[in-house]
């Protein structure tokens, strides 16, 4: 065989390479709907509230009435590495809000991506392995390798209809890159989601849009045209790099997501617990003073808790500073 054909064989095989990740990605045309029916819980509180609190990280307790979401749980301590692949690593900065042990019983994990500040080793090892993990499709592949019983695999669009009790609540996953291309391809895959609250008994509703380890693309754009009303974003910012290329917003990516996706307010999240993340989060809020969003971005210091009601006014939240 002359070098031309192999020129050709492996041009051909390359392509298929390229075009089999294309489709793994995207999909399919018509999304799938999942059940998650849970247990009521004997006691829980008003129906029509609902809070999220900031652990650090992309690490957010999030509840409304009685149902309780753990988001990317991260529980390492300053000092503690992660693995992110290529041998290449990372060291924690911060120590998380509050310890594993010390979580509420959740009813489900909602995991963007598999990377280990979203999802580490001590989550791993303690997590109950009956859990719900509702994540990406490589991702619950790989979570049920290991042990977990309960992984909801989600491509984008796909939806998870929740219930429990009186609440509602539809999980829809979005469109997310984590990297430009080509350096997408050796980055694990990632979703942003957008969780529908509900209150059956009286049909009031809540809105909130997780972006996560997201880059402004086109596909975003499709996101308000589905979803015109979002009352809360969660944006994952920091501008953190990854074998040299970005791989979450930094400022100037986090203020074109509220102009495409115009929530009504905004949190910034994971932005300075790893020294991957290159920008702090006051470049962020800066860009947003000088944009016009200061009564419509709010700052959460780890620990501290947004509260929302149904009639789409968080009742808590620290403003800019």
């Amino acid at each position: 065989m002359r070098v031309r054909d192999y020129w050709l064989a492996g041009s051909a095989v390359a392509g298929s390479v390229a075009l089999w990740m294309l489709l793994r990605r995207t999909g399919p045309a018509q999304p799938r709907t999942h059940i998650l029916d849970l247990e009521p819980s004997p006691e829980s509180p008003g129906p029509e509230n609902g809070s999220v609190q900031f652990i650090g990280t992309a690490t957010t307790l999030i509840r409304f009435g009685n149902l309780t979401i753990l988001t990317d749980p991260n529980f390492l301590h300053r000092g503690d590495r992660i693995h992110l692949g290529y041998g290449r690593h990372a060291t924690r900065l911060t120590d998380p809000e509050r310890e594993f042990e010390a979580l509420p019983q959740i009813d489900f994990v909602l995991l963007s991506n598999l990377h280990e500040e979203h999802f580490d080793k001590l989550v791993e090892r303690r997590l109950d392995p009956h859990t719900p993990i509702l994540t990406t499709a490589s991702a619950a592949r790989t979570l049920a390798r290991r042990g977990f019983l309960n992984t909801y695999a989600l491509r984008t669009w796909d939806r998870v209809n929740v219930r429990k009790g009186p609440v509602s609540l539809r999980v829809t996953a979005l469109p997310a890159r984590h990297a430009a291309r080509p350096f997408s391809a050796a980055m694990p895959d990632v979703m942003g989601s957008m969780l529908e609250f509900r209150h059956d008994p009286d049909g009031r509703h809540y809105s909130i849009y997780i972006s996560g380890d997201t880059l402004i693309f086109r596909d975003l754009y499709e996101i308000p045209r589905r979803h015109p009303r979002v009352d809360l974003a969660l944006l994952h910012l920091g501008g953190a790099r990854v074998l040299g290329a970005l791989a979450s917003m930094d400022a100037a990516q986090g203020i074109q997501a509220l102009r495409i996706i115009r929530p009504e307010i905004a949190i910034p999240i994971h932005y300075n617990d790893y020294d991957i993340f290159e920008e702090p989060v006051e470049e962020f809020l800066r860009e947003a003073e000088r944009e016009g969003w200061r009564d419509r971005v709010r700052y959460l210091r780890h620990g501290e808790t947004c509260s929302f009601a149904t009639s789409g006014t968080p009742l808590e939240a620290r403003p800019l500073v």
